[in-house]
Protein backbone atom coordinates (compact mmCIF):
# COMPACT_ATOMS: atom_id res chain seq x y z
CA UNK A 1 0.00 0.00 0.00
CA UNK A 2 1.17 3.40 -0.97
CA UNK A 3 2.06 6.23 1.26
CA UNK A 4 -1.07 8.09 -0.23
CA UNK A 5 -2.99 5.40 -0.15
CA UNK A 6 -2.41 5.00 3.70
CA UNK A 7 -3.05 8.52 3.82
CA UNK A 8 -6.67 8.19 2.45
CA UNK A 9 -7.02 5.11 4.80
CA UNK A 10 -6.66 6.81 7.82
CA UNK A 11 -8.47 10.08 6.75
CA UNK A 12 -11.33 7.96 6.00
CA UNK A 13 -11.39 5.88 8.95
CA UNK A 14 -10.65 8.55 11.54
CA UNK A 15 -7.67 7.37 13.16
CA UNK A 16 -3.50 6.39 12.46
CA UNK A 17 -4.22 3.16 13.65
CA UNK A 18 -6.84 2.65 11.80
CA UNK A 19 -8.25 -0.50 10.08
CA UNK A 20 -6.92 -3.40 11.60
CA UNK A 21 -7.64 -5.57 8.33
CA UNK A 22 -5.82 -3.72 5.66
CA UNK A 23 -8.00 -2.35 2.77
CA UNK A 24 -5.49 -3.04 -0.31
CA UNK A 25 -6.38 -2.90 -4.04
CA UNK A 26 -5.17 -7.18 -4.40
CA UNK A 27 -7.53 -7.84 -1.19
CA UNK A 28 -9.88 -10.57 -2.23
CA UNK A 29 -13.60 -10.39 -2.20
CA UNK A 30 -15.26 -13.27 0.30
CA UNK A 31 -18.81 -12.45 -1.13
CA UNK A 32 -18.37 -13.76 -4.91
CA UNK A 33 -21.05 -13.71 -7.62
CA UNK A 34 -21.97 -17.36 -9.68
CA UNK A 35 -22.90 -17.87 -13.24
CA UNK A 36 -22.14 -15.71 -15.85
CA UNK A 37 -21.79 -12.70 -13.57
CA UNK A 38 -18.79 -15.24 -11.67
CA UNK A 39 -17.57 -15.55 -15.38
CA UNK A 40 -18.05 -12.04 -16.35
CA UNK A 41 -16.13 -10.73 -13.10
CA UNK A 42 -12.95 -13.32 -13.74
CA UNK A 43 -12.50 -10.88 -16.52
CA UNK A 44 -12.82 -7.68 -15.55
CA UNK A 45 -10.94 -8.00 -12.05
CA UNK A 46 -7.67 -8.27 -13.12
CA UNK A 47 -8.16 -5.33 -15.62
CA UNK A 48 -9.45 -2.92 -12.79
CA UNK A 49 -6.43 -3.85 -10.08
CA UNK A 50 -3.98 -2.90 -13.20
CA UNK A 51 -5.45 0.76 -13.02
CA UNK A 52 -5.49 1.10 -8.91
CA UNK A 53 -8.95 -0.13 -9.10
CA UNK A 54 -10.86 -3.25 -7.12
CA UNK A 55 -14.51 -4.92 -8.04
CA UNK A 56 -16.97 -4.36 -5.84
CA UNK A 57 -20.03 -6.44 -7.93
CA UNK A 58 -21.17 -7.72 -11.18
CA UNK A 59 -24.66 -7.71 -11.75
CA UNK A 60 -26.96 -8.63 -15.14
CA UNK A 61 -30.06 -7.64 -14.94
CA UNK A 62 -32.62 -7.09 -17.80
CA UNK A 63 -34.39 -9.89 -19.90
CA UNK A 64 -34.82 -8.39 -23.36
CA UNK A 65 -32.42 -5.29 -23.06
CA UNK A 66 -29.47 -7.04 -20.61
CA UNK A 67 -27.30 -4.52 -18.40
CA UNK A 68 -23.89 -5.62 -17.17
CA UNK A 69 -23.53 -3.42 -14.57
CA UNK A 70 -19.67 -2.97 -12.93
CA UNK A 71 -19.29 -1.08 -9.09
CA UNK A 72 -15.85 -0.61 -8.55
CA UNK A 73 -13.47 1.60 -5.98
CA UNK A 74 -10.08 2.59 -5.06
CA UNK A 75 -9.01 0.76 -1.91
CA UNK A 76 -10.15 4.21 0.01
CA UNK A 77 -13.31 3.51 -1.16
CA UNK A 78 -13.36 6.78 -4.00
CA UNK A 79 -14.69 6.57 -7.67
CA UNK A 80 -15.22 9.68 -9.89
CA UNK A 81 -16.25 10.15 -12.74
CA UNK A 82 -12.52 10.16 -14.37
CA UNK A 83 -12.30 6.62 -13.29
CA UNK A 84 -15.84 5.42 -14.31
CA UNK A 85 -14.11 6.46 -17.74
CA UNK A 86 -10.88 5.01 -17.00
CA UNK A 87 -12.22 1.56 -16.05
CA UNK A 88 -14.70 1.87 -19.05
CA UNK A 89 -12.04 2.66 -21.82
CA UNK A 90 -10.07 -0.22 -20.58
CA UNK A 91 -13.07 -2.93 -19.52
CA UNK A 92 -14.59 -2.55 -23.28
CA UNK A 93 -12.54 -3.62 -25.67
CA UNK A 94 -11.58 -7.05 -23.01
CA UNK A 95 -15.21 -8.08 -23.27
CA UNK A 96 -15.51 -7.90 -27.09
CA UNK A 97 -12.18 -10.26 -27.09
CA UNK A 98 -13.50 -12.43 -24.18
CA UNK A 99 -17.29 -12.29 -25.22
CA UNK A 100 -18.94 -13.48 -21.77
CA UNK A 101 -22.26 -12.57 -22.77
CA UNK A 102 -24.26 -14.08 -25.59
CA UNK A 103 -26.31 -11.52 -27.24
CA UNK A 104 -26.64 -7.60 -26.74
CA UNK A 105 -25.82 -5.34 -23.83
CA UNK A 106 -25.49 -2.34 -22.33
CA UNK A 107 -22.47 -1.95 -19.85
CA UNK A 108 -22.42 0.22 -17.10
CA UNK A 109 -19.67 1.72 -14.66
CA UNK A 110 -20.48 3.11 -11.18
CA UNK A 111 -19.49 3.65 -7.15
CA UNK A 112 -20.50 1.22 -4.98
CA UNK A 113 -22.84 3.86 -3.42
CA UNK A 114 -23.62 4.64 0.26
CA UNK A 115 -25.98 1.47 0.85
CA UNK A 116 -23.22 -0.28 -0.35
CA UNK A 117 -22.44 -3.71 -0.74
CA UNK A 118 -20.21 -5.66 0.99
CA UNK A 119 -17.98 -7.60 0.00
CA UNK A 120 -14.36 -7.77 1.31
CA UNK A 121 -13.65 -8.21 4.82
CA UNK A 122 -12.21 -4.43 5.46
CA UNK A 123 -15.65 -3.64 4.22
CA UNK A 124 -17.07 -5.20 7.31
CA UNK A 125 -14.77 -3.71 9.42
CA UNK A 126 -14.64 -0.19 8.15
CA UNK A 127 -19.01 0.16 8.02
CA UNK A 128 -19.06 -1.07 11.74
CA UNK A 129 -21.94 0.45 13.67
CA UNK A 130 -23.95 0.84 11.00
CA UNK A 131 -27.40 -1.05 9.87
CA UNK A 132 -26.47 -4.66 7.66
CA UNK A 133 -28.99 -6.55 5.74
CA UNK A 134 -27.73 -9.83 5.13
CA UNK A 135 -28.72 -13.36 3.01
CA UNK A 136 -26.46 -15.96 3.51
CA UNK A 137 -25.70 -18.73 0.80
CA UNK A 138 -25.42 -21.05 3.52
CA UNK A 139 -28.00 -20.93 6.25
CA UNK A 140 -26.81 -20.26 9.47
CA UNK A 141 -28.65 -21.79 12.47
CA UNK A 142 -31.31 -22.44 10.32
CA UNK A 143 -31.59 -18.88 9.19
CA UNK A 144 -30.58 -17.03 6.12
CA UNK A 145 -31.55 -13.53 6.57
CA UNK A 146 -29.64 -11.15 9.40
CA UNK A 147 -30.75 -7.41 9.60
CA UNK A 148 -28.86 -5.63 12.36
CA UNK A 149 -26.32 -3.40 13.21
CA UNK A 150 -22.73 -4.53 12.11
CA UNK A 151 -20.73 -4.86 15.28
CA UNK A 152 -17.26 -5.66 13.85
CA UNK A 153 -15.84 -7.89 11.95
CA UNK A 154 -12.65 -10.08 11.90
CA UNK A 155 -10.69 -11.43 8.17
CA UNK A 156 -13.12 -14.14 8.23
CA UNK A 157 -16.43 -13.25 10.09
CA UNK A 158 -18.89 -10.09 9.90
CA UNK A 159 -20.44 -9.93 13.84
CA UNK A 160 -24.17 -8.67 13.92
CA UNK A 161 -26.03 -7.58 16.58
CA UNK A 162 -30.25 -8.30 16.04
CA UNK A 163 -32.74 -6.25 17.81
CA UNK A 164 -36.09 -6.91 18.64
CA UNK A 165 -35.31 -11.19 19.41
CA UNK A 166 -36.69 -13.11 21.88
CA UNK A 167 -35.10 -13.43 25.19
CA UNK A 168 -34.09 -17.39 24.33
CA UNK A 169 -32.69 -16.73 21.40
CA UNK A 170 -28.88 -15.07 20.61
CA UNK A 171 -28.67 -11.70 19.56
CA UNK A 172 -25.17 -11.64 18.08
CA UNK A 173 -24.31 -13.84 15.47
CA UNK A 174 -20.60 -14.29 13.77
CA UNK A 175 -21.53 -14.87 10.06
CA UNK A 176 -18.99 -16.58 7.75
CA UNK A 177 -18.37 -13.64 5.47
CA UNK A 178 -17.31 -16.32 2.75
CA UNK A 179 -20.84 -18.27 3.32
CA UNK A 180 -22.48 -14.91 2.68
CA UNK A 181 -24.78 -14.79 -0.65
CA UNK A 182 -25.07 -11.10 -0.52
CA UNK A 183 -24.50 -8.06 2.25
CA UNK A 184 -25.29 -4.22 1.89
CA UNK A 185 -25.31 -1.61 4.18
CA UNK A 186 -28.98 -0.29 4.75
CA UNK A 187 -29.51 3.43 3.91
CA UNK A 188 -30.33 5.70 7.33
CA UNK A 189 -29.46 9.01 8.39
CA UNK A 190 -26.52 7.95 10.69
CA UNK A 191 -24.93 6.08 7.07
CA UNK A 192 -25.70 9.51 5.23
CA UNK A 193 -23.69 11.59 7.80
CA UNK A 194 -20.63 9.25 7.76
CA UNK A 195 -20.56 8.80 3.85
CA UNK A 196 -20.54 12.64 4.23
CA UNK A 197 -17.94 12.75 6.55
CA UNK A 198 -15.63 10.52 4.78
CA UNK A 199 -16.28 12.08 1.64
CA UNK A 200 -14.92 15.30 2.91
CA UNK A 201 -11.89 13.85 5.07
CA UNK A 202 -10.86 12.07 1.18
CA UNK A 203 -10.91 15.71 0.15
CA UNK A 204 -8.81 17.26 2.71
CA UNK A 205 -6.24 14.10 2.10
CA UNK A 206 -6.02 14.41 -1.85
CA UNK A 207 -6.60 18.55 -2.26
CA UNK A 208 -5.35 18.05 -5.89
CA UNK A 209 -7.50 15.01 -6.92
CA UNK A 210 -10.88 16.07 -8.56
CA UNK A 211 -14.07 14.43 -6.87
CA UNK A 212 -17.55 14.22 -8.05
CA UNK A 213 -19.72 16.62 -6.68
CA UNK A 214 -22.66 14.39 -6.63
CA UNK A 215 -20.80 11.29 -4.95
CA UNK A 216 -22.13 12.08 -1.28
CA UNK A 217 -25.62 12.37 -3.12
CA UNK A 218 -28.13 9.29 -2.84
CA UNK A 219 -29.76 8.47 -5.92
CA UNK A 220 -33.48 8.27 -6.63
CA UNK A 221 -35.02 4.60 -6.65
CA UNK A 222 -33.39 1.59 -4.85
CA UNK A 223 -30.63 4.07 -4.09
CA UNK A 224 -27.75 1.62 -3.94
CA UNK A 225 -25.17 3.59 -6.27
CA UNK A 226 -24.17 6.76 -5.86
CA UNK A 227 -23.31 8.99 -9.31
CA UNK A 228 -23.67 6.36 -11.19
CA UNK A 229 -22.65 6.99 -14.60
CA UNK A 230 -24.36 4.97 -17.93
CA UNK A 231 -21.95 4.64 -20.16
CA UNK A 232 -22.66 4.64 -23.94
CA UNK A 233 -23.91 0.98 -24.62
CA UNK A 234 -21.41 -1.11 -25.84
CA UNK A 235 -23.81 -3.05 -28.29
CA UNK A 236 -26.59 -1.80 -28.96
CA UNK A 237 -29.89 -3.78 -28.18
CA UNK A 238 -30.92 -5.99 -31.02
CA UNK A 239 -34.33 -4.72 -32.39
CA UNK A 240 -36.96 -7.85 -32.57
CA UNK A 241 -38.18 -7.65 -36.35
CA UNK A 242 -41.35 -8.85 -35.49
CA UNK A 243 -42.58 -6.08 -33.33
CA UNK A 244 -43.84 -2.87 -35.35
CA UNK A 245 -42.94 0.63 -35.21
CA UNK A 246 -45.45 1.75 -33.13
CA UNK A 247 -44.13 0.26 -30.25
CA UNK A 248 -47.63 -2.07 -29.84
CA UNK A 249 -50.15 1.58 -30.74
CA UNK A 250 -52.66 0.96 -33.21
CA UNK A 251 -51.92 2.97 -36.22
CA UNK A 252 -53.80 6.38 -36.76
CA UNK A 253 -57.14 5.31 -38.70
CA UNK A 254 -57.73 7.53 -41.92
CA UNK A 255 -60.08 9.53 -41.86
CA UNK A 256 -61.21 9.06 -45.69
CA UNK A 257 -61.42 4.79 -45.34
CA UNK A 258 -63.44 4.72 -42.08
CA UNK A 259 -66.64 2.22 -42.09
CA UNK A 260 -66.77 -0.75 -43.95
CA UNK A 261 -65.21 -1.17 -47.32
CA UNK A 262 -67.47 -2.62 -50.18
CA UNK A 263 -67.13 -6.00 -51.23
CA UNK A 264 -65.74 -6.32 -54.69
CA UNK A 265 -66.73 -8.76 -57.49
CA UNK A 266 -64.08 -7.24 -59.98
CA UNK A 267 -66.84 -5.64 -61.82
CA UNK A 268 -66.88 -1.75 -61.86
CA UNK A 269 -69.08 0.00 -58.95
CA UNK A 270 -72.09 1.82 -60.17
CA UNK A 271 -74.11 4.29 -57.71
CA UNK A 272 -77.63 3.15 -57.18
CA UNK A 273 -80.10 5.72 -59.00
CA UNK A 274 -81.19 8.13 -56.87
Amino acid sequence: MSENENKSANAVSGSENAPVIESRVDEPRLVIETGQAARVAAIVAPVLEGLGFRLVRVKLSGREGITLQIMAERPDGSFGIDECEAASRAISPVLDVEDPISGAYALELSSPGIDRPLVRASDFERWAGHEVKVEMAVPMDGRKRFRGILTGATATEAIIRLDDVPNDMPDTYNLPIADIGEARLMLTDDLVREALRRDKALREANPDEEFDEEAAEPTDGEGDEIAVRILPPKKMPIRNPAKKPWAGKAPAKNPKSSGPKPKSNGKPNRKSPA
